[in-house]
């Protein structure tokens, strides 16, 4: 086991969370998970998340909302936590037009309250948080994927304007008290233990019950999918590059192939062996036509390279979809 102090790790019951804090134990870290474990979906797939953590030497779990700034605190000065992987946050492009103060107080106030913990550290090293591609806003995909130079200046939801406000937020910060941050944009990430409010899940969902699918943006939006093993190898890659003394850095963290939503349907469809049955709609207010991203200052950084494909990754949650909820 490490001698090195806890990695604090947010959103542990969440999708990234519980993959991130098993590769961590897997080499050899100990891990504070945290997670308030909301009814934003389903709290029983959470729980059978943190059940996957059962006699797991070396982690250990708090059932904390991120936004209480004392409860931080207390966890990272009493544990003399140096590292911070912060991937909790309220998602969801459609739950923030009906419920815009869960946003506030998850993302932008939870947020605030992990730097805070962060700066008043004793040698603290870095803090790694989530991003989200969203904060492109509705740009034409063109021929190359989006850069981290693009301004990201024009968000279509409030969820992205949050995530871009946490940017903003935490380049002040490594300004003002000079502790190392890394803000990851993630682009539309998939596979075994997923969310039940994305695409790719609720239709396997409807497709498994025999009942008709609602494809939005007439079928036209693409995606940059990206398995959930690759997000978890781009999250540690920049966990480990520690940026200088007061420099905050955002990079892309995604698979640069942009899927067409129809294409996806396929190769779902593929994977799990039905055909759906298809209603188009128009767009979602706060959706986005498409996403791309341009991976090459992670990979120039860490080495990153996505290794798995939609049809695998989609097989692979197809399986665990399958045995997880004695589908068939």
């Amino acid at each position: 086991m490490s001698e090195r102090p806890p990695i604090l790790l947010t959103g542990a019951a969440g999708f990234v969370g519980h993959a991130t804090a098993h590769r961590l134990l897997e080499r050899g870290e100990r891990v504070i998970g945290v997670d308030i474990v909301n009814d934003y979906y389903d709290p029983a797939l959470k729980e059978a998340r943190l059940a996957t953590f059962e006699g797991k030497p070396g982690f250990t779990f708090h059932r904390l909302d991120i936004a209480d700034a004392d409860a931080m605190a207390a966890l990272v000065r009493d544990n003399g936590v140096r590292r911070v992987v912060h991937l909790a946050a309220q998602a969801g492009v459609r739950y923030s037009l009906d419920n815009p103060f869960a946003y506030e107080r998850s993302n932008l106030a939870g947020h605030l309250a992990i730097m805070e913990a962060c700066r008043h550290a004793s040698d603290f090293e870095h803090l790694v948080y989530a991003s989200s591609s969203s904060v492109y806003g509705d740009k034409p995909m063109g021929d190359a994927g989006f850069t981290e130079d693009e301004p990201a200046t024009n968000p279509v939801s409030l969820y992205a304007a949050t995530k871009r406000a946490c940017e903003l937020m935490s380049q002040s910060y490594a300004s003002l008290y000079g502790f190392p941050q890394t803000g990851l944009r993630f682009f539309t990430v998939y596979g075994p233990w997923g969310r039940p409010d994305m695409a790719y899940f609720s239709f396997t969902q409807k497709i498994m019950h025999g009942d008709p699918i609602e494809v939005y943006g007439e079928g036209k939006m693409a995606r940059d999918f990206t398995y959930i093993d690759d997000i978890v190898d781009g999250i540690l890659g920049a966990l480990g590059a520690t940026p200088a003394r007061g420099e905050h850095r955002v990079l892309n963290i995604g698979d640069s192939h942009p899927v067409g939503l129809m294409d996806m349907i396929e190769t779902l469809e593929a994977a799990l062996g039905r055909k759906a049955e298809k209603i188009m709609r128009p767009m979602q207010p706060g959706d986005v036509t498409a996403t791309y991203a341009d991976v090459s200052k992670l990979h120039a950084l860490t080495g990153y390279e996505p290794k798995v494909r939609l049809a695998e990754g989609l097989k692979r949650f197809a399986d665990w979809y399958k045995n997880f909820y004695r589908a068939s």
